[in-house]
């Protein structure tokens, strides 16, 4: 199977996904919070570099349960550049298609 290439606002939804779970994880280290969410600290440390665009939602649950991010605030954050630029009345199945 062939992987298509990331558009543009998919890997800026990356590396807007991986500042906030660097800033949800403070002080805590990366190898504590990836044990405890039961993905690799190599999983983790691609996804908060972006260099994991687009993670599996189980994974990012996992992540955003062991930082105490609800999933709502998570996707706020990740597409709120997308939604000012077009539109806050666009819902999220619209948004995920793009």
């Amino acid at each position: 199977m062939v992987r298509l290439p990331l558009t543009p606002a998919e890997v800026e939804r990356g590396q807007r996904l991986g500042a906030l779970l660097r800033r949800a994880r403070g002080d805590r280290s990366m190898l504590e919070v990836a044990l405890d969410a039961g993905v690799s600290p190599e999983t983790l440390r691609k996804i908060e570099t972006g260099r994991v665009a687009t993670p599996a939602f189980p994974t990012i649950a996992a992540i955003a349960g062991v930082l105490g991010l609800s999933l709502d605030a998570v996707w706020a954050e990740i597409t709120q550049v997308e939604r000012d630029a077009r539109g806050a009345g666009q819902d999220a199945h619209e948004l995920w298609a793009s």
